[in-house]
């Protein structure tokens, strides 16, 4: 749920933590400077995207990368398995494996727009900051979810909006862009959240083995995968795999398989112009009524009926971003 204005407290119990009036400026110069409005906002940082929204938009489905995603304004609700979380102004989403999951804007109004920032993780670099570590942290030695959520602090804070500032000047990205994103990677590791975020950085941790089983689930999504040949290349045993990775997704190798076919299904459809029963099959499902069903309980809506609500959602959003566009190049602008 959104934070009530004027409430002493979020839904949750905690004190609320207001974004520095700093960082929401950073973020609007590089919002403006594409022509305002909303949507998403590349930066010249691979990784590092802007979000903007004046609308609660309903839950989309989509692969999330290991990443810090940040709330600057507004609320936000992720889904994944049976695990729901909602996160808050200035709180950050940490995801350490790739997942299929749903993620929404809470409650936002041209009013009060949801402000975002996502930057992805780059687990050499969080790796090779760790072995610096006068006192690395210590992976916890509990299970627990791949996703969770935590507060920015004032530290992280300053780092993101050096970062979003950084963007502005494209030609100081490749001086300045990788000494930012290892301090980053220093606050989270030296953070509350740091055992964590070990589990990330961490070779032969519990997170990266079942990380390079999904691995090949995104690879051979289409193939029969036995949970064998899975824990196998996780080096574990097929019990123990199958714990540890429902720990982290909140959902079984074959669910985590079954997302991964409907939402590149999806894709097909809707950006190769599929049809249902071609796209069925090229993710490797044998029959179209079965596929028909899943897609329909996952998207709770029939195939036709979502391509035809998704393309006019990418309609929109590529209308927004040709408007921007074109103000830049009415305007002789870069873009950044």
């Amino acid at each position: 749920m959104p934070f009530p204005p004027g409430q002493s407290r979020l839904p949750d119990g905690r004190e609320p933590h207001r974004a520095p009036p700093t960082l929401v400026m950073a973020l609007m110069d590089v919002i403006e400077a594409q022509g305002g409005g909303e949507g998403q906002f590349l930066t010249p940082m691979e990784g590092v995207r802007i979000v903007r929204s004046c609308q609660e938009i309903m839950p989309i489905r989509n692969i999330y990368r290991p990443s810090l995603c940040v709330v600057v304004k507004g609320a936000k609700e992720i889904m994944f398995g049976d695990t729901s979380l909602h996160y808050y102004e200035m709180d950050c989403l940490v995801v350490s494996v790739e997942i299929p999951a749903k993620g929404r804007m809470v409650g936002a109004t041209p009013e009060k727009p949801y402000l975002g920032i996502t930057i992805d993780f780059d687990v050499a670099m969080l790796r090779d900051v760790m072995q610096q570590l006068a006192r690395p942290p210590v992976p916890s030695s509990a299970d627990g979810a791949c996703v969770f959520v935590g507060q920015v602090d004032e530290r992280l804070a300053d780092c993101i909006e050096r970062l979003v500032r950084i963007s502005k000047t494209p030609d100081a990205v490749p001086v300045l862009y990788p000494a930012v994103m290892r301090e980053i990677c220093y606050w989270l590791l030296t953070g509350p959240h740091g055992a964590e975020m070990a589990k990330l950085a961490l070779p032969e941790s519990h997170t990266e083995r079942v990380s390079r089983a999904i691995q090949l689930l995104h690879r051979k999504f289409a193939e029969t995968l036995r949970v064998e040949q899975l824990a196998e290349v996780a080096h574990m045993s097929p019990s123990s795999f199958h714990h540890h990775f429902k720990q982290m997704t909140s959902m079984s190798p074959l669910q985590f398989q079954k997302q991964l076919r409907l939402l590149e299904a999806r894709r097909l459809m809707v950006a190769e112009a599929a049809n249902v029963s071609e796209a069925a099959f090229q993710v490797g499902y044998e029959s179209a009524s079965q596929f028909s069903r899943e897609y329909t309980r996952t998207f709770g809506v029939a195939p036709k009926r979502d391509v035809m609500n998704f393309r006019a959602l990418l309609a929109q959003a590529r209308r927004q971003t040709g408007e921007r566009l074109g103000q830049l190049t009415g305007a002789g602008g870069s873009g950044m």
